[in-house]
């Protein structure tokens, strides 16, 4: 990856309230993907921002543990696309996407928003491709093998280590999220599958 590893890259959401870093660790160590999957393009209709298709929406697959949100963390909120969806978060104050993380704090995987940096320079081109719609109408994955064995490594080390505790997402007492996730209706998930 072409990033510097002396250096951090910052965030902020659309309006400025929410804001923060991934270090330079987080940086050198994340796997910069696309992604075609109708939830990924749901989550961003959800909170308002462009439709990304035909296209993909732009994520840095990386470990929780080095996310850090040092501006406005009481704008931090979360939603479901269903009761057992992975957990979308995102500012409250401006509806921005931030991460796409699982449900539970013991696997330490986070799916950032690019659109959440001013430069991507530092992350690198894409290496994987997910979910590319087909000809045929079916999908396959391009150049899977970074994304997932980047993925492995990532959680291995963060829970060999126990970093997998150090997350801005949640509570390292209780596991719980830091705030109650919102699931959406059925009604308004079909809305944005149409």
């Amino acid at each position: 990856m072409s990033a510097d590893p002396a250096s951090a890259l910052r965030f902020a959401c659309n309006c400025g309230e929410l804001g923060g870093e991934i270090t330079a660790k987080g940086v050198s160590s994340g796997t910069h993907v696309v992604c075609f999957c109708p939830d990924c393009r749901a989550g961003q209709l959800y909170f308002g921002q462009p439709d990304p298709a035909p296209g993909p929406v732009d994520i840095f697959q990386m470990s929780p543990e080095y996310i850090r949100i040092t501006k406005g963390a009481e704008n931090l909120a979360v939603m479901r696309l269903g009761p057992k969806g992975l957990f979308r978060w995102y500012a409250k104050c401006c509806n921005a996407p931030v991460a796409t993380t699982t449900s539970s704090m013991k696997f330490p995987f986070a799916g950032f928003d690019v659109a959440r940096f001013s430069d991507l320079s530092p992350l690198g081109p894409v290496k994987t491709r997910a979910h590319v719609p087909q000809a045929n109408g079916k999908w396959k994955h391009e150049n899977v093998a970074p994304a997932v064995l980047g993925m492995i490594r990532r959680v291995i080390a963060a829970r060999l280590s126990g970093r997998w505790k150090q997350t801005p997402f949640f509570d390292v007492v209780t596991g719980d999220p830091v705030v109650a996730p919102h699931v959406i209706s059925l009604e308004e998930r079909k809305a944005l599958y149409d």
